[in-house]
């Protein structure tokens, strides 16, 4: 490194310009930020059912339940059975805003979507979403 003292400035910087970087790292997190929700029912290993284009509001803390398509219950990313479903939404059922988000692999047995949503119903949920992935046209 080169230091000179004095009122000589033809010598070389002694400090690196980080800004540049900085403004490269900030549009590389927004970029992520943006996709990031765009990749999220693909990363579940559960195909959505297709439907018509329904304008939903996303709401952040959602408690969410995936069920896959051989019956498999993962509530918030861990997997669950029935029972521990039952007491975990029972004790969630009573926040003023709980709202439990199912996510349900199309190939799924109808007769267990409805049974988990017979438990939730049990359990005290009293909002309910389905999720699902809009048609291409």
């Amino acid at each position: 490194m080169l230091v000179r003292g004095g009122g000589d400035d033809s010598g070389l910087m002694a400090e690196m310009n980080v800004t540049p970087l900085v403004d490269v790292m900030l549009v590389l997190l927004i970029v992520f930020m943006v996709t990031a929700p765009l990749l999220i029912p693909q990363s579940l290993g559960v195909n959505l059912p297709k439907t018509e284009a329904v304008q939903s509001s996303v709401e952040r803390g959602l408690t969410k339940l995936i069920i896959k398509a051989d019956g498999v219950l993962e509530l918030d990313g861990k997997v669950i059975n029935d029972q521990a479903l039952k007491s975990a939404l029972s004790s969630k059922a009573s926040e003023p805003k709980f709202q439990l988000q199912i996510d349900a692999d199309e190939n799924l047995k109808y007769s267990r979507l409805a049974q988990v949503i017979a438990m939730a119903q049990g359990a005290g949920v009293t909002k309910l979403a389905l999720v699902t992935v809009a048609k291409n046209k």
